[in-house]
């Protein structure tokens, strides 16, 4: 038996009436996009260096005469206060030196000016052999006096508050001067050297703020203050040293770390949008700007803008936008002037493409419970 067959012509006509319905369903063509609002928030110039950390006041401890360690008042890592005793050498030769002085010759001196004082008074003796008395008490205070500093030079005293470092003699060593004894750093602030490029010397003013980070602590940021300029540009590298302050109360900077600087200068009120929202046209540049068509519905007019200063994901609009403005930030490619379009997301911050989707998800599957 043949199967039944439908006439050509019978075809065609299904055909055409299976295609009209198709185009008669109600679909929405307008491209889905994420936009951003661009605002106004304070930004600046970045300029970026490396530096090394200093103490605010940093000596390595050494004597100025040889002789034994007797007493040592410090370990390593300690802290210590302006004055502290840390080392004592030998001066048992000094102490008997001064008993000695102080008993005998100084006291004598003193009692004979006392006692021709009295005897100038009532004549019995001149003024020119009381005169020679006081020279001769103060000679003996001189000598008593030079006798104190060379026990005092036997004694190693901190000169400033801060924190000692490793310790490097033992008690009984012999200390000849130039010898190490410990370093001693007031960590309590910490200068930061680095070096910028000469043609920033304008800019290069005291009080600017600075930010860095080190390797050790991650994205963990530091801030602090320009303090000072060098005098001098480096004739061969065209850089000049440039020294910021930073705080340093939880005393987790050391010398001698290597941070990364980043300067900022120029500080100003800006409009930022995320730099994804840059449409180029040749060497024009363009956004697509989201506003209100007649029927209600989002309409994106393609706005020429002076963009400026570029940060990670920003961009400094100069000209085209005022703050409250929205653009669109992904999207763009599919999306032409005067189109009408989907709002699919609402870029915040750095959100990836990836977390906007999945926030529209959520608030897809919220509106339809």
């Amino acid at each position: 038996m043949k199967p039944y067959a439908i006439p050509f012509p019978c075809t065609l006509l299904l055909s055409c009436l299976l295609a009209g319905f198709a185009f008669a369903q109600p679909r929405d063509l307008a491209p889905a996009v994420v936009v951003a609002e661009a605002r106004q928030v304070e930004i600046a110039d970045e300029v970026e260096a490396l530096g090394t950390l200093r103490a605010n006041e940093s000596v390595t401890l050494t004597v100025t005469v040889t002789d034994t360690v007797v007493a040592i008042h410090f370990e390593d890592g300690q802290r210590v206060e302006a004055g502290d005793n840390l080392v004592e050498l030998s001066s048992a030769v000094e102490l008997a030196e001064m008993e000695v002085e102080q008993a005998s010759i100084a006291a004598e001196a003193r009692r004979q000016v006392d006692r021709l004082e009295g005897l100038v008074s009532s004549g019995a003796a001149s003024e020119s052999l009381l005169d020679q008395r006081r020279r001769e008490y103060q000679t003996a205070l001189a000598r008593l006096n030079i006798i104190k500093a060379r026990i005092d030079d036997r004694r190693i005293t901190a000169p400033f508050s801060g924190v000692v470092g490793l310790r490097n003699i033992s008690v009984g060593s012999l200390l000849q001067p130039g010898v190490p004894i410990t370093t001693l750093d007031d960590d309590s602030i910490m200068k930061l050297n680095f070096s910028v490029p000469s043609v920033h010397l304008t800019t290069l003013v005291p009080g600017l703020d600075i930010i860095a980070r080190a390797a050790p602590f991650g994205d963990r940021v530091f801030t602090g203050t320009l303090s000072s300029v060098d005098t001098r540009i480096d004739p061969v590298t065209r850089a000049i040293t440039a020294r910021a302050i930073l705080e340093n109360d939880d005393r987790l900077l050391k010398p001698g770390l290597l941070m990364n600087v980043i300067l900022l200068k120029n500080q100003r009120q800006a409009i930022v949008i995320p730099e994804s929202a840059i449409v180029f046209d040749g060497r024009q540049t363009f956004v697509f700007l989201v506003q209100t068509g007649e029927d209600g519905r989002p309409l994106t007019r393609k706005t020429e803008v002076r963009i400026g200063t570029r940060g990670p994901g920003k961009v400094e609009i100069l000209e085209g936008l005022v703050a409250g403005d929205l653009v669109v930030t992904h999207g763009t490619i599919k999306v032409s002037d005067a189109m009408v379009i989907r709002i699919l997301a609402r870029q915040e911050g750095n959100e990836s493409l990836q977390e906007l989707l999945r926030q529209d998800r959520e608030t897809g599957d919220m509106e339809t419970r």
